[in-house]
């Protein structure tokens, strides 16, 4: 994550945001009311789409089951049908 002030993120703010957006980098910006951050479009809904599904009691069961099992349970690439 990139730490910046809010005066040096006026200052740059156009190559601050194409390295967000090209290069998902977060950057976060220091002001005296407290902090923010900028994050690109794709990482902002990859994020509200984890958060959704982690609200889905169903799915998350799914996700924890997934986080238990080991690789040798899995279906290699090349077995998998898309």
């Amino acid at each position: 994550m990139l730490n910046t002030n809010i005066t040096n993120f006026r200052k740059n703010i156009f190559e601050l945001l194409e390295q967000t957006i090209r290069y998902n980098e977060p950057v976060n910006i220091s002001t005296k009311a407290g902090n923010a951050v900028l994050i690109s479009e794709e990482d902002y809904n990859s994020l509200m789409e984890t958060l959704y599904l982690s609200s889905l009691p169903k799915e998350r069961a799914k996700i924890i089951e997934g986080l238990h099992t080991s690789l040798e349970d899995c279906l290699s690439e090349d077995e998998v049908t898309w």
